[in-house]
C-alpha cells in the first residue's frame, strides 16, 4: 500500500516554510505587529551599550513572541477548516492559541527585564 504523500526535498520544504511565512504575513495583522515589535527590539538590543551575551539573549527573546503567533495561526486556520459556527470546543482552542503569545510576551518581557536590570544594575 502506497502512501499518498509527496516526496519531499530541501528545496521544496524551505518553499513551503517560505510560502507559509508569506501567507501568514499577509493575512495575519497580529503576526504584522509582532514582525515590527521584533525588528525594533533588534534594533534596541544591538544600540544599547550592551555586551554581546546581553545583546544575543535579548535577540533570541525576541523569536518566542513570533513563533507563538506563527502556531496561534495555524490552530485558527485549523479551527476554521473545520467549521466555521460558533463552538465551545473551537473557542477554547482559539482562546489556548491566544493564551499562548501571551505567555510568550510575558516571557520576553521577562527576559528583557532581567538582562537589561542585569546589564545596567548589576
Amino acid at each position: 500500500m502506497a502512501l499518498n504523500k509527496p516526496k519531499y526535498t530541501l528545496f521544496k520544504n524551505t518553499g513551503y516554510a517560505l510560502e507559509g511565512l508569506v501567507e501568514v504575513t499577509r493575512n495575519e495583522p497580529s503576526f504584522r505587529l509582532q514582525i515590527l515589535v521584533f525588528l525594533g527590539g533588534l534594533a534596541a538590543a544591538w544600540i544599547l551599550p550592551l555586551s554581546y551575551i546581553h545583546s544575543a539573549v535579548l535577540t533570541a527573546s525576541l523569536f518566542i513572541p513570533v513563533i507563538a503567533e506563527i502556531i496561534n495561526s495555524a490552530i485558527e486556520r485549523t479551527v476554521d477548516l473545520v467549521t466555521f459556527d460558533h463552538h465551545e470546543l473551537a473557542k477554547r482552542a482559539k482562546d489556548a492559541g491566544a493564551g499562548l503569545v501571551f505567555i510568550a510576551l510575558g516571557m520576553m518581557a521577562t527576559i528583557w527585564g532581567l538582562t537589561l536590570y542585569h546589564a545596567f544594575f548589576l
